[in-house]
């Protein structure tokens, strides 16, 4: 009762408490409560579980050490570290060089068409992962990949010339799908910049590339920084990549290894938790670090109260080879992957294209697809999903960003860090915690479409919380202040005015949940059973089928469906002056 006195005291001055319960406490604790089991009750259980024996029909569980003994003694552990280290550091260097060459282009140079490029820097983005590795797997397989097909035909040799099953194949996939990320938060560090030392070092004879690389990534050194390590820790809990490209050819990392603990027999949940709490320390780290770097960004700062025009550099003849790297990386990510799911897709078997294989084409795979059991399902239960998860955190984490920003309660800088526990956590991780957290507590949860609820609204509470922060804070207190010397409650001014005046976040943050909720699949391929699958789970079930030609159907109408769905929402989104967070 003393936090409702606090919070009731921020809000209406020196105004005597009342007796009766307020909804502002009502609502405030319900969600600080609701939150704090979805966030550090599946931790606990987590970590309670890597202490146990399995549980058998003749004897209990029983606490022991042997989880972690064989975790950690086992040879295979240090190789199991090194791949993942290896894989997460190369996914970042190549996702980050390649984002920031194109980010500079874009935002520092005359390069043709970059308007173009950045409306379409989205797309990868909307691919779910699992499509992004099936198209390459078709495009650069060392035995029916097109582009070594197509180089061997051209050189008259048996020379493999790409092989995705390798980890030089998996970094390169990955870091392919995860450079729009680092494209885009570099593309708002090189605008916000003031060009005035790169102009003063171009007058001083700089050459382009001196200025870019003695100024320009000095300046953005913290953005670099940061982008580094946010690619970092999404490679290192990527599952995807690793799942269907390293585990063919026995390269393990710490999500492949948690999957094969789980579905192994006998199951072992011991031994994969004791690698889940690994995986865990590693991206606790990423976060720890990158938050150093964020507290010391004052010492790049460029941006005064003196106005700037941000200007291009002149690349004159170089400007065509800066456009054909454009259309490289266009012609790499997002074509061709797309151009071979939809050739896949007309086919009654998949081949390699050529215009023989023309004869056999056909829509045959769209019917098939569109009759395959449990799609229908599927489609719906993402739909629901992906729809109420996002309402659910935009709401959720609305009342927490008030409570952090409007309040004074002592600790409530804990329930930002609550929070955003989940970023920490990859989904694979996540998933597992969900699983023993209500295997053990029961409810009746497990097994339906709920448990995925509660999965996808605890990982993306801290996308939500982002959002909302950010917008909370250009919301004056004066304005709640005002409707309670009114006579309005707390749930009246907060539904009244606060959620309307946080529409353009709490609407981008929300298409932005949605759209990721619908790609979602490390949590998704650990929680769900027999008609609670979505539609990540079914692509991942036709690919284990071998069922080609469904699978690049499905995903085409899948891609189609998401890219539409993103065009029409930033629609909306400019109509109600949504602005990037």
């Amino acid at each position: 009762m003393a936090v409702a006195g606090e919070m009731s005291g921020v809000r209406r001055g020196d105004a005597p408490a009342t007796p009766r319960v307020s909804s502002e406490w009502v609502v405030t604790s319900g969600v600080v409560t609701f939150v704090a089991w979805l966030t550090l009750i599946p931790l606990g259980f987590l970590v309670w579980q890597s202490f146990m024996t399995p549980q058998t029909a003749a004897r209990a569980q029983q606490f022991t050490l042997a989880n972690y003994i064989e975790a950690y003694t086992s040879p295979e552990t240090f190789s199991l570290f090194v791949n993942s280290v290896q894989f997460a550091s190369g996914t970042a260097v190549f996702a980050l060089v390649l984002g920031t060459l194109l980010a500079w282009m874009s935002e520092r140079t005359n390069t043709p068409f970059k308007s173009v490029f950045y409306a379409t820097s989205i797309i990868p983005l909307v691919v779910p992962g699992i499509l992004f590795v099936v198209s390459w797997i078709m495009l650069a397989s060392p035995k029916i990949g097109l582009f070594n097909l197509i180089l061997r035909n051209l050189f008259d040799t048996d020379y493999t010339f790409f092989d995705v099953y390798s980890m030089s194949g998996m970094i390169v996939v990955d870091g392919l799908h995860y450079a729009p990320i680092a494209f885009l938060l570099m593309t708002a560090a090189f605008r916000s910049m003031d060009p005035s030392l790169e102009e003063s070092a171009l007058m001083s004879g700089a050459s382009t590339l001196q200025i870019a690389w003695r100024i320009t990534l000095r300046l953005a050194w913290p953005a670099v920084a940061a982008s580094f390590l946010i690619l970092f820790i999404r490679s290192i809990e990527s599952f995807e990549v690793p799942a269907l490209l390293g585990l063919p050819v026995g390269i393990q990392v710490f999500t492949s290894s948690i999957y094969d603990a789980i579905h192994r027999y006998p199951s072992n949940v011991g031994l994969a938790s004791a690698y889940a709490l690994t995986l865990l320390v590693i991206t606790s780290g990423g976060i720890w670090f990158q938050a150093r770097i964020g507290s010391q960004g004052n010492k790049y700062s460029t941006v005064t109260g003196k106005g700037f025009r941000p200007r291009v550099i002149d690349l004159g003849r170089w400007r065509y080879v800066t456009a054909a790297i454009f259309l490289l990386y266009a012609l790499f990510a997002i074509a061709m992957p797309f151009f071979i799911l939809v050739w896949s897709s007309l086919q009654r078997f998949y081949s390699v294209p050529s215009w023989a294989a023309l004869k056999n084409v056909t829509l045959r795979s769209y019917q098939s697809i569109i009759s395959y059991p449990n799609v229908s399902g599927a489609v719906w239960n993402s739909m629901v999903l992906s729809l109420s998860s996002a309402t659910l955190v935009m709401l959720l984490t609305a009342v927490l960003a008030w409570i952090v920003l409007r309040t004074r309660i002592r600790g409530r800088w804990m329930l930002d860090n609550m929070a955003s526990l989940p970023m920490v956590m990859p989904g694979l991780v996540l998933g597992l915690a969900i699983m023993i957290c209500y295997l053990t507590v029961g409810g009746g949860i497990y097994g339906t479409i709920w448990i995925l609820l509660i999965a996808y609204v605890t990982r993306f509470l801290p996308y939500g919380m982002r959002y909302n922060t950010t917008s909370m804070l250009q919301i004056h207190k004066e304005l709640e202040e005002s409707a309670a010397m009114s006579g309005a409650s707390w749930l009246q001014s907060f539904w009244h005015i606060v959620l309307p005046l946080l529409k353009p976040g709490l609407l981008a943050g929300w298409i932005y949940v949605v759209v990721v909720s619908v790609r979602e699949l490390s949590s998704s391929i650990l929680l769900y059973s027999p008609g609670s699958e979505v539609v990540s789970v079914i692509i991942w079930e036709l690919w284990q089928n071998g069922q080609y030609v469904e699978l690049s159907a499905f995903g085409v109408m899948l891609i189609a469906t998401l890219f539409v769905f993103t065009l029409v929402a930033q629609a909306i989104g400019r109509r109600y002056g949504i602005k990037e967070t």
